[in-house]
């Protein structure tokens, strides 16, 4: 009876300890599945590879002897609690920081894109200038280079020679691989090259339409941009490098546009939204750029003035 009683007040002395490391175990439980959660959050599409916490058990010569209070299993315990929470902390105020910067971005963006909607608007539905005759004026919005004597010319030297003819434009051959998407985009990309801009942004515009899940997608959006800033359409550009980016934050050009993202709100005199794009390359594709990126990245930096 005697032994009994005192196995029982044993139990008894026991029972805060084991529930007070129940507890905590609930906690650690509880913390995993938010770390996990929150992680996924942050790394969409990681193919369930998530952060391990950094939680060591605690090393000891000797393990504790057969009368001591088993406390060194709850101190680990706690420790792990501890090192969870700062972790979630950690997680937490990065996913706040990205979407701050994401949302500022999109923010700058989108001021700037209806403060140039109209604009575009009225140049793209606009009646077209009508010539009455040599010396005629009228804005010209790109280089037509076919011939016929009604229509103005951007080359001095050839409207001040009546007969004479216009250049021709080059041929450019469309390649035939067997990869549709493939041979799509080189021929934009030829066009482009020949400096065939029009030509060369509808071939562009059909490869991302027609074929979006190709990683040539994220080239021929690229290009597309790059097309408009060449042809001194910086406006069109910047909407095109920002779509890229935007909906193809993967693709393998999506660093490349935000870069000429940046260049072109230099050219229309917008560097504190330029500085931003810059901040955002570097913030979000840092660690993949290649030297010369850099080197660009750098050169804008410096061109916009950014702190």
């Amino acid at each position: 009876m005697r032994k009994s009683i005192l196995v029982g007040i044993c139990l008894a002395a026991l029972s805060p300890a084991a529930v007070q490391a129940q507890n905590v175990e609930g906690r650690v439980g509880k913390l995993e599945s938010e770390m996990r959660a929150v992680q996924r959050k942050v790394f969409p599409g990681g193919a369930g590879q998530m952060l391990q916490p950094e939680v060591r058990a605690p090393q000891s010569e000797q393990g504790p002897g057969p009368g001591s209070p088993a406390t060194s299993a709850l101190a680990d315990v706690n420790q792990r609690v501890t090192s969870l929470e700062q972790q979630m902390t950690s997680l937490t105020e990065q996913i706040e920081q990205n979407q701050n910067r994401t949302r500022q971005l999109q923010d700058a963006f989108d001021n700037y894109r209806r403060s140039n909607d109209a604009r575009l608007k009225t140049l793209e539905t606009g009646p077209a200038p009508i010539a009455t005759g040599a010396g005629a004026g009228g804005p010209i919005e790109s280089d037509d280079q076919s011939s016929g004597p009604s229509r103005p010319t951007t080359r001095p030297e050839i409207a001040s020679k009546p007969g004479a003819a216009t250049p021709t434009k080059v041929s450019v051959e469309k390649p035939s691989t067997g990869d549709p998407a493939e041979d799509e985009y080189m021929y934009g990309y030829r066009l482009w090259a020949a400096k065939q801009y029009p030509q060369a942004e509808a071939q562009l515009k059909k490869v991302v339409a027609e074929y979006p899940k190709s990683k040539r997608a994220s080239y021929a959006q690229n290009l597309l941009g790059r097309s408009y800033l060449d042809e001194g359409k910086p406006s069109l550009a910047s909407m095109a490098f920002y779509d890229n980016y935007k909906k193809m934050p993967e693709g393998e050009r999506a660093p490349d546009s935000l870069l000429y993202l940046g260049q072109a709100l230099t050219k229309l005199n917008k560097p504190a939204d330029a500085c931003k794009v810059y901040d955002e390359l570097n913030d979000v594709y840092g660690a993949k750029m290649a030297s010369a990126m850099k080197g660009q990245v750098a050169a804008g930096r410096s061109a916009a003035k950014c702190k």
